[in-house]
């Protein structure tokens, strides 16, 4: 779940929009950093650029004051300028009996269509409250290049209403997909589909059921990256971190494990194939992690962290065998969390938050948010600081709901995209070193970083 709510008093914080080029070494990428502040702050975000260079960013809001604050934020623009607020785009939710409370998790796509696609994790609250459970939203909506577009205009609707958990959103034309976590039901993963774009959905087969050993790893024992459809071959690709079998579950969730399951049928059967195996109680869900596919040649991207490095694994036959890992980042980032990648015409950019400490739970660690970066397939990379500044100090906790205040403001992870137009990464970023509450804390807002 994204994060713990945190109510409290509003400070009014002037919307701060500053564009600056981060100097690096001669020759390398540089980025125009825009901070997106908003009064009550925001957290994990999510980035989509859609074919025509057109941005989609969600955040999640950080103060929480009354219930038209549990709305997911979503700002929309041409790559290269700064973007509109929007609104929220999942304030209209109703269901019959309960009070619905978005914002909790949050995704974002904009599918070759042009249609703009979002899920969000929804707080469903009985009403007089009794009990509450996740649901998941499917929100479909114009074109946001589209004069005049507003989220008025998207069709929002509630797919599921059981104990949900970090749901993901990916497209291959006029369909669209949905995974999601089901937290009552032995942690498996779900995946809904629709057909029309976004507008009605049904489910499919899952990724971890009748996958043999994988099964037994990841039953009540995984951590679900995002869902990523291949308009090349029309794939569609799971990840993620699982743990032992038997002698782990229910004692550690340090899964040491890296698989992919692969669906040719568009989600109707699975196969998976394990990526990386890490000796036992090694951690690689730090937060999640990470896939890519290549859409002009159908290579396939894996990224997680065992914390001391982030590592690249890469498929050229639809993910049935995998490369050996490399690392790709390196020092001053001896520390890295919360990975994330993306591909394009052999392009691929994997960003991280990194510091020079030696642990994530350094009170002292100054982070930093970073890009390693190759243009030829994954062969190489090369380590680029994007933010010119700390964007946190001290511990950066990974474990959930269990974090003590102020360890998790980053919450569990940020994104990168890749503009179609030029090549160029988007990078969208929490930041919690430039504003702070009523009472002084650190407010996390969104950064939005763009190669020049």
């Amino acid at each position: 779940m994204g994060r713990v709510f945190r109510l409290g008093a509003m400070v009014l914080i002037l919307a701060l929009v500053s564009a600056l080029a981060l100097p690096t070494a001669a020759g390398a990428t540089t980025f125009s950093i825009t901070q997106l502040n908003t009064p009550n702050g925001d957290s994990e975000p999510a980035i989509s650029i859609g074919l025509d260079g057109t941005m989609a960013i969600t955040g999640l809001p950080w103060l929480r004051a009354s219930a038209a604050d549990f709305a997911t934020r979503l700002w929309t623009g041409p790559f290269g300028l700064s973007p509109t607020l929007r609104g929220g785009i999942d304030r209209s939710l109703i269901q019959a009996g309960r009070t619905v409370l978005g914002a909790e998790d949050a995704d974002v796509d904009i599918g070759s269509t042009g249609r703009l696609h979002a899920t969000t994790l929804l707080a469903l609250v009985n009403k007089p409250f009794t009990a509450a459970a996740f649901g998941v939203s499917a929100i479909t909506c114009p074109s946001p290049a589209t004069p005049g577009f507003s989220v008025s205009q998207c069709t929002q609707q509630i797919i599921d209403t059981t104990q949900s958990d970090r749901q993901w959103i990916t497209s291959d034309g006029p369909h669209v997909y949905i995974s999601y976590h089901d937290s009552a039901a032995s942690s498996l993963i779900h995946v809904q589909r629709s057909d029309d774009d976004g507008f009605t959905w049904r489910k499919v087969g899952g990724p971890i059921p009748g996958q043999g050993s994988a099964t037994g790893d990841a039953t009540f024992n995984n951590t679900a990256g995002p869902i990523v459809a291949d308009p090349s071959t029309h794939n569609l690709y799971v990840v993620y971190a699982a743990g032992q079998p038997s002698i782990q579950k229910g004692t550690t969730a340090n899964f040491n494990n890296v698989f992919v399951s692969r669906s040719t049928d568009g989600g109707l059967t699975w196969h998976a194939n394990l990526v990386f195996h890490a000796p036992f109680n090694t951690r690689l869900n730090n937060v999640f992690p990470s896939l890519a596919v290549d859409p002009t040649n159908g290579t396939v991207y894996a990224v997680w962290t065992d914390t001391h490095g982030v590592s690249v694994s890469r498929s050229t036959d639809q993910g049935a065998t995998w490369s050996a890992s490399k690392i790709v980042s390196a020092s001053p980032a001896n520390t890295t969390v919360q990975p994330w990648v993306a591909a394009r015409n052999g392009t691929v950019d994997v960003v991280y938050y990194g510091t020079s400490a030696s642990s994530n739970l350094s009170l002292t660690a100054s982070w930093f948010v970073y890009l390693s970066n190759s243009t030829n397939g994954g062969t190489t990379f090369g380590q680029t600081q994007v933010s010119p500044d700390p964007n946190h100090t001290g511990v950066v906790c990974l474990n959930g709901t269990g974090c003590a205040s102020g360890t998790r403001n980053l919450l569990d992870l940020f994104e990168v995209a890749i503009d179609p137009q030029n090549g160029k990464a988007g990078i969208i970023y929490t930041d919690d070193a430039q504003t702070t509450d009523a009472d002084g804390n650190p407010l996390p807002n969104l950064v939005l970083a763009q190669e020049q």
